[in-house]
C-alpha cells in the first residue's frame, strides 16, 4: 500500500482491503473482578489501564488484547444462542503449549477439552462466564501444508479431531518422542462435536 497521496479512494478493488491484524476482543460481564483475575492468570497478562468497571489486558507488545467491561445487569451466557464460539491463542511450540497448560493447572485453571484437530493441537478452557478459549500450536510448518491436510480425505471424514491426554503428551516429550510425531493426528474416523456445555 502506498502513501496516502498514492491511494485511489475511488478504486473499488477486487475485494475489500484486509486488516493488518486482529487487534483485540472485548467481553461484557456481570462478574468483573473474577473475569479480570482469570484473564490475568490465563494469559500471564498485565493491566494496561483499569478501573472499577473496565480493564484493558495485554500479554505482548499490543496495548491491549482483551478488554473486560463490567455491567452488573449482564445475564448468564446461553449455550443455545448465536454468538462467538471461542477465542484462540497460538503458542510457538508443543512444549510451550503444554507448559502453559501445567502452569494454568497449578493455578486452578483446568481444560475442558484436549484435541488434535489436524492443523493444530489444541487445549480448550472456559472462563468464569463460560466463554470458550482455545490454546493451540500449529501442527504443520507451513500454511500450505495445513491447507493440504484440511483438503484431505481424513479431514473431510473428521473435521473435529482426535482427543488426547495432555499429561500423556508431556510424558512422551520427556521420553524423547519427536514433536513431529506427537503432532500427527491419530485417525479415528468420523465423530460429532462434543457437548462442551456440560463441561
Amino acid at each position: 500500500m502506498g502513501s496516502l497521496q498514492e491511494i485511489d479512494f475511488d478504486d473499488k478493488g477486487p475485494k475489500v482491503l484486509s486488516p493488518s491484524t486482529l487487534a483485540h476482543v472485548v467481553l461484557r460481564t456481570g462478574n468483573f473482578k473474577k473475569m479480570v483475575d482469570f484473564y490475568l492468570d490465563f494469559l500471564g497478562g498485565t493491566v494496561s489501564y483499569g478501573n472499577d468497571f473496565i480493564s484493558f489486558i495485554t500479554y505482548d507488545d499490543e496495548h491491549h488484547r482483551i478488554a473486560i467491561i463490567g455491567t452488573p445487569d449482564t445475564g448468564p451466557k446461553s449455550y443455545t444462542s448465536s454468538g462467538l464460539e471461542h477465542i484462540a491463542f497460538t503458542f510457538p511450540s508443543l512444549s510451550a503449549l503444554l507448559l502453559a497448560y501445567r502452569q494454568r493447572k497449578a493455578r486452578g485453571i483446568s481444560p475442558v477439552w484436549c484435541v488434535n484437530h489436524g492443523p493444530t493441537t489444541s487445549i480448550y478452557y472456559k472462563d468464569p462466564d463460560g466463554n470458550m478459549l482455545e490454546t493451540q500450536v500449529d501442527n504443520f510448518d507451513t500454511v500450505k501444508a495445513a491447507k493440504d491436510f484440511m483438503n484431505s480425505q481424513y479431514f473431510a471424514e473428521n473435521p473435529i479431531g482426535t482427543d488426547f491426554d495432555a499429561e500423556e503428551l508431556i510424558q512422551k516429550i520427556k521420553d524423547g518422542v519427536p514433536d513431529a510425531e506427537l503432532k500427527e493426528r491419530v485417525e479415528t474416523g468420523p465423530r460429532a462435536l462434543p457437548d462442551l456445555s456440560v463441561m
